[in-house]
């Protein structure tokens, strides 16, 4: 088998971030590969040619497992995947920036290169008992997911980027 082109890592608290990785690598097909920031390793990053990252934001930062995959992965691949596609998306119970700023500040480390515009969700969730709820996102923002994954998969085919 040969490595996807695509890596969507994620993870998810109530189901939103998951659902929205899920939908990035249907629209990508078997060009994508879906994995759980929690087992991302170095040679993830290293075999695939763009990147996804969908998470939560939590306290108005990225989720923590996703920094921990950011920390371990850090070192291992600096060097070694300069110019390469991301974009992101994030599930946000109000603006999601804080997410946003925290994933970019560490990727231009690596020197990636934002190929798409940043999918905010905004689920509207504010009190603790709607945070901590498992959280449905709306069809049309799956959709912009899928798209968001055919996109950078035709992208990254066609050496766009």
């Amino acid at each position: 088998m040969t490595e996807p082109v695509l890596a969507v890592i994620w993870h998810s608290r109530t189901g939103a971030s998951r659902a929205m990785a899920e939908a990035v690598v249907q629209g990508a097909g078997d060009q994508a590969r879906l994995i759980a920031a929690a087992g991302t390793m170095p040679e993830h990053l290293l075999s695939a040619r763009g990147y996804v990252f969908v998470c939560p934001e939590n306290l108005a930062s990225m989720t923590g497992m996703m920094k921990e995959m950011f920390d371990r992965c850090y070192y291992p691949v600096l060097g070694r995947i300069e110019g390469r596609a991301y974009a992101t998306a994030i599930a946000a119970g109000s603006d999601g920036a804080g997410a946003q700023a925290q994933i970019d500040r560490i990727v231009t480390g690596w020197r990636l290169k934002r190929v798409a515009e940043p999918i905010i969700v905004n689920l509207a969730a504010q009190t603790p008992e709607a945070i901590l709820a498992p959280k449905t996102v709306p069809a049309k923002w799956l959709d912009e997911c899928r798209n968001l994954g055919a996109a950078m998969v035709e992208g990254l085919e066609l050496g766009i980027f």
